[in-house]
């Protein structure tokens, strides 16, 4: 077994990736599960489906480095070329492997679907390789010995790339005896921006310890924050450091690992034992989505409403015809009476509600583009807010919905303090 620190390099393929249509993320998905290691990809390549340049690229790769991750072009197409390359780069030929033509029939039979010969195709892989076992889809991945180079190959769909990586990292483990190992703590928030954190981390904390390496990932809607060691001796300091954090901007911290927003509410109205609903105009159903997509949501969201016509806010959440006249659908007291009428007709303890000018066009100078008002609450207590987030009309979506969710978080966890975020988007 080697002991040493293996070079690693990455080789994205697939016409795809080459032509904007698909947006790589996978090359970040590995180099984050290789950072566990405390290894990090020295070089990246993205290239088409072309035979010859793929050959001549992974000739190049295996001969300078130790580990070689292929990305891609392990499917039932033509166009899917990872293992009859590197069987000509081995000189090892292609041959039907048993073990990934078993994956495949079971994986047929699970679907009900017939074993076709295009997808027989992902069972002849180079002769004398191992399998990557594939938990989630039909293409297994496999590794393979060239030029004293470990080639593992993985199929493109982020999916599955992320079911196996697990295993990867553990051969990578076992392969190179790597005991060195980077424990990160990741810290999902929300209402935070990346030079808000560091300068508060800065003004605070000065003298922030070395041996704990903080960094910043940012996304829409959350910001992740992450605390990282190398040593387990190490980890107390780091304790110390999340509770700094915590002290900073504890009440933007939803949870920690991967946990969602819609996760954080979820898990608050499951402990409440109460029920949630929405009513939505300006984000289209993205609130309900975004619950819906935590599993066990069933539990405590019974459904929401998608309003976006004054008409259906009238017929379906009881809007007065003189509100929506004299105050407009962009409003105060619209959201209020959404919030009622969603509650009325979910029968839930409590709801959220937003409408607003999402654009590019419809705003005027009392109400420009951007202009949202948020209510949420119950039967007792409605609270309401306008912002004005003025971006890109998914981007404006997906912040809403963010910031609808967050404020009924702070509501069912108890937490009085207003996020940054609404004095920093409140409308003037």
């Amino acid at each position: 077994m080697s002991t040493q620190i293996p070079r690693v390099q990455l080789l994205l393929t697939g016409d795809e990736l080459m032509s904007g249509d698909t947006v790589d993320s996978n090359s970040a998905l590995i180099a984050r599960e290789l950072a566990g290691l405390g290894l990090t990809p020295s070089r990246r390549v993205t290239l088409g489906d072309d035979r010859n340049a793929l050959a001549k690229e992974i000739e190049a790769l295996c001969a300078d480095a130790d580990v070689l991750i292929i990305n891609g072009g392990l499917g039932p197409t033509i166009d899917d070329l990872t293992a009859a390359v590197l069987a000509q780069v081995a000189n090892s030929g292609l041959s039907e492997h048993p073990e990934a033509l078993n994956h495949l029939e079971k994986w047929c039979e699970k679907r009900r679907l017939v074993l076709n010969a295009a997808n027989r195709k992902q069972a002849m892989l180079p002769t004398g390789c191992s399998l990557i076992p594939n938990p989630v889809g039909s293409a297994v991945g496999f590794s393979l010995i060239v030029n004293d180079c470990l080639v593992m190959c993985t199929p493109g769909v982020p999916g599955e790339l992320r079911a196996m990586l697990p295993i990867m990292i553990e051969q990578l483990r076992a392969r190179f005896g790597i005991t060195l190992q980077k424990d990160v703590l990741r810290l999902q928030t929300f209402g935070l921006g990346e030079s808000t954190a560091q300068q508060l981390v800065l003004d605070n904390h000065p003298d922030w310890p070395s041996e704990v390496v903080l960094s910043f990932r940012a996304g829409a809607p959350q910001l992740e924050i992450k605390l990282s060691v190398t040593r387990a001796e190490d980890r107390p300091l780091r304790d110390q450091c999340q509770k700094w954090l915590e002290s900073l901007f504890g009440d933007h911290i939803i949870g920690e690992g991967d946990t969602r927003i819609a996760e954080a509410v979820i898990d608050l109205a499951r402990e409440s034992r109460v029920t949630i609903s929405c009513a939505e105009s300006c984000t289209g159903g993205m609130i309900a989505s975004m619950l819906t997509q935590i599993a066990g949501a069933s539990d405590v969201f019974p459904g929401g409403f998608v309003t976006y016509s004054n008409t259906l806010k009238q017929s379906v959440l009881g809007v007065q015809a003189s509100t929506l006249e004299s105050q407009g659908a962009v409003s105060e007291a619209t959201v209020k009476e959404m919030v009622i009428g969603a509650l009325d007709a979910s029968g839930a303890d409590f709801a959220m509600a937003v409408s607003g000018i999402a654009g590019p066009g419809g705003g005027s100078e009392d109400k420009p583009v951007g202009t949202v008002w948020l209510a949420w609450g119950d039967r007792q207590r409605v609270d309401t807010v306008c912002l004005c987030w003025p971006v890109e009309r998914v981007l404006f979506q997906t912040m809403v919905a963010a910031a609808a969710l967050d404020a009924l978080r702070r509501r069912l966890a108890g937490i009085d303090k207003q996020s940054r975020y609404f004095d920093q988007r409140r409308m003037r």
